[in-house]
This record gives structure tokens, C-alpha cells and sequence, in this order.
């Protein structure tokens, strides 16, 4: 499947900012799931190209303007041609060890509740576990919208009962590290099926399993990634994966339209 991505983010500031310093990892790469054609990302209309890696291998440029700035606009466009393989990345040229990812980060915290679920469940073989528990998370947590926000920790979301995909991914990320088993969250794009045009950025995890390397869960949805997800960049929670993360002076009241479109392309 050929999908056509755009990613418009437009800043605003009722009072100007006097200087913008962003972070971005908005930059897909090549690997066994997905073949980036191309891409391009443009911010207030020039071109901007990735510059380095960060530390979990995420492509990342950084990108400063100094005041008075009143808005700002981030263009992202690209086609990429994606990869049914059940979910499974497999190992790939990376910087960290799978054992990084057991290390605790701020919004995967595990609290006696959330370690008491993780561990009640069958044993078995890996794989057919982590397919239960990630249906096991969705039954006990509802897809709402506005329960929860960007800092809402797992353990929170999880006693909540509710969440969106950012704390599905983050509940079954720190449930997998309570049983040893090393995850990290996801962030990208999903097509959604039988809609032509349909909005989505979107987060999953994946949990390194013997054998076969990293493989994909999407609490949210009840599956492994297919060829319907793109994958952009990959930390130890939603913070390390955020594609834009930034700091400014000045810019008080700043406004945020963010817009995501994701196209089935057709076919050459």
C-alpha cells in the first residue's frame, strides 16, 4: 500500500515570541515495514532536512527563530509505500540494546495495581501472551477522548479505566517492563479502514521477543501493525517520540492548529 501523508502545524502568539527553539523528529525511515519514497518537511515555507540522529536512532533536526515571531507554520508531505509483515520489525541497526527499554521513564511509572494485572495471566510462549494482554488492556481501558492528557502517567490511565492511544501504548509499555520484557512507544501515522481521507497521527508500542526482535501492539485497536501504519520515531515514552518538542521565550497565549491528513495514493 502506497499512502500520502500531510502534517500541517500552525503556531500562534497573542504576544510575539521573542525566540523558538524546536526539536523535531518528524522524518520516517526505511526498514522492513514501510519504503519512504519521499518526504519533505517545511518550516515557515523553507526547507528543513534531519541533521543528526538522537539517541534512540530517530531521524532530528533543530530548528530556532529569533523575535518577534506571531506564528509559525511546520509542513510535513510525503508518500511512503508500506509493508504488511504482521507486525514483526524484526532487529534492526540500532544505537540502544533491547534492555534499555526495562529501564522505568515518567510516564510508564508501575504502581502495585497496574505490576498485579501484568502479571495474571497464563504462562505460555511470549508471543500469544503479549496478544492476550494487549486485548486484556483494552477490555479495561475504554478509548475516550478528553479523560487524559500529554503527562498522564500509565499507572493513571490504567486506574482511570480510560485513555486514548497515547495511554494504551504507555499501559501495555510498562506492563511488559513489569514482566521483563523490554518495550518502547511508537509514534506515527495510521490509515484507517474504508475511509478514503482519514485524520490520524497515532502511537502504539513494541515489545522485543526472542527470535523474532521488535514487534508492534496497538492496544488502541486490538492489532500488530499492518501495512496501514507508518512509523516515524520510537523512545522510552510519548515525550522521547514526540515529533515536535520545543521551548520558547516570550509568545504568551500561544494557540495550536494541528492537521493530519493520510491518503490511500494511487498506484503508478
Amino acid at each position: 500500500m502506497r499512502l500520502n501523508i500531510r502534517h500541517h502545524t500552525a503556531y500562534r502568539y497573542e504576544i510575539p515570541a521573542t525566540r523558538i527553539v524546536q526539536a523535531m523528529r518528524v522524518w520516517p525511515r526505511s526498514n522492513a515495514m514501510q519504503t519512504v519514497e519521499r518526504w519533505a518537511v517545511r518550516v515557515g515555507g523553507k526547507l528543513l532536512k534531519p541533521r543528526c540522529e538522537d539517541g534512540f536512532g530517530n531521524a532530528e533536526a533543530t530548528f530556532s527563530a529569533e523575535g518577534p515571531v506571531e506564528s509559525l507554520e511546520v509542513e510535513v508531505a510525503g508518500t511512503v509505500r508500506t509493508h504488511d509483515t504482521a507486525g514483526v520489525l524484526g532487529t534492526t541497526d540500532e544505537w540502544l540494546p533491547p534492555d534499555y527499554f526495562l529501564v522505568p521513564s515518567p510516564l510508564t511509572v508501575v504502581d502495585a495495581g497496574l505490576r498485579e494485572f501484568a502479571a495474571d495471566q497464563p504462562a505460555g510462549e511470549t508471543l500469544p501472551r503479549l496478544h492476550a494482554l494487549m486485548l486484556r488492556i483494552r477490555e479495561r481501558v475504554e478509548f475516550r477522548t478528553d479523560e487524559t492528557h500529554a503527562e498522564t502517567r500509565a499507572h493513571e490511565a490504567f486506574a482511570q479505566g480510560s485513555g486514548v492511544c497515547q495511554d494504551h501504548a504507555h499501559i501495555m509499555i510498562a506492563a511488559c517492563r513489569a514482566l521483563g520484557l523490554p518495550a518502547r512507544y511508537v509514534a506515527g501515522y495510521l490509515w484507517v479502514h474504508d475511509d478514503d481521507l482519514s485524520p490520524a497521527s497515532h502511537a502504539w508500542c513494541e515489545v522485543f521477543v526472542a527470535d523474532l526482535g521488535w514487534v508492534g501492539f496497538d492496544v488502541a485497536n486490538r492489532i500488530s501493525p499492518n501495512e496501514h501504519y507508518v512509523r516515524v520515531a520510537v523512545g522510552r515514552d510519548a515525550r522521547d517520540a514526540a515529533p515536535i518538542r520545543g521551548i520558547r521565550q516570550g509568545g504568551a497565549v500561544e494557540s495550536l492548529d494541528v492537521t493530519v491528513q493520510v491518503q490511500v495514493a494511487q498506484q503508478q
